[in-house]
Parts: C-alpha cells; structure tokens; sequence
C-alpha cells in the first residue's frame, strides 16, 4: 500500500470513527442539558445583556449534520454558518456574539461580529475557550456555557456599555438553540 493509499485509508477511519461518536453520543446529549438547563442558560444571557448593548446567542448541538461530518466539517465552521443562520451578525451596533458548543467533540466556539471583533483579538478568544474547556471535558455543560456568558458578557460591558439613559433592545432571542429544542 502506498502512503498516498495509507492517508486515504486513515481519513476514513478517522471520519467513521467520528461519525459514530456523533451518532452514539446523541441521544444522550439530548438528555444532558435539559430544558430547564437551557432555560436557565437563557436568564444568565438575558441577565447579561442588562449591562452591555451587545447582544449574545447560545446553540448547543448535540451532533453534527450529516453533510458536515461526511465532509470533516470542523466545528468552528459550523459555528460560523450558524452565526450567519441565526443573524447574529444582524445587530444594530455589529456586537452580536454567538457560543456554540458541540457536545460529542466537547467543542466551543465562540464567534464574535466585527463591532466586538475589532477590540478583542482572536488570541483573547482562543484563551477563553481554553478556560471553558474544562468545565466540558468534565460533561458539566450548564456551568461551561454560563462561564461562556459571563466571559462575554464582560468584554461587551467593557466595550459596549449600557449607559443609564439607553433603553434595552432585545434584538436577538435569548433563549438557546438547544439538543432538546432543536
């Protein structure tokens, strides 16, 4: 066999194998972060967008697509379609965030839209999602994705601030895109 052959050989093992993580973790990801969970995660967003103009929304996955897993898709990809699916890049200030974690890969993404982007370098982000990844290997999703929220929520208070006079505008859902709501 050549390594040409060996590579390819390897490339599909490596997509079955995370194809069946996907499919075998599933179900019980669905279960892991209840509806209760999410709403919970929903209050800390809307309990964080009182102190900033900025605007975050949270999807959680419990499996990728198909067509992204046939393609080895990575999951900052998905994040980034997601991102434009759910117009988180559609707000006022362009300060939209979105935290996508995808629970079989205990992967977080955090994509930040050119308002916020533009005081946040990638580097400080990557960092963030170091932190986070922690609270995921250890299957505690609620607290991770609330640790998620807190950490953007201070860089949109910082950059972004809510002054006394502005009134709250609500432009994007705050409840999350979930494995149970999805």
């Amino acid at each position: 066999m050549d390594s040409n052959s060996s590579k390819h050989l390897l490339g599909t093992l490596h997509a079955l194998r995370r194809l069946l993580r996907h499919r075998w973790a599933e179900a019980a990801s669905r279960r892991t972060l209840s509806p209760q969970a999410l709403r919970r995660v929903g209050a800390q967003v809307s309990a964080s967008e009182q102190q900033h103009t900025g605007q975050i929304r949270v999807v959680v996955e419990a499996s990728l697509p198909w067509s992204y897993l046939r393609r080895q898709a990575s999951p900052r990809e998905r994040a980034i379609m997601l991102f434009s699916k759910y117009r988180v890049w559609d707000t006022e200030h362009n300060n939209g965030v979105l935290i996508y974690l995808l629970m079989p890969e205990h992967s977080i993404e955090i994509v930040a839209d050119r308002g916020l982007a533009r005081h946040v370098p990638p580097q400080e982000w990557q960092g963030l999602v170091r932190q986070m990844s922690t609270r995921f290997q250890q299957l505690q999703y609620e607290e991770g994705l609330i640790q998620a929220i807190d950490a953007v929520s201070q860089r949109l208070a910082r950059h972004f601030p809510r002054s006394g006079s502005t009134a709250p505008i609500n432009e994007l859902p705050d409840t999350p895109v979930g494995p149970s709501t999805a």
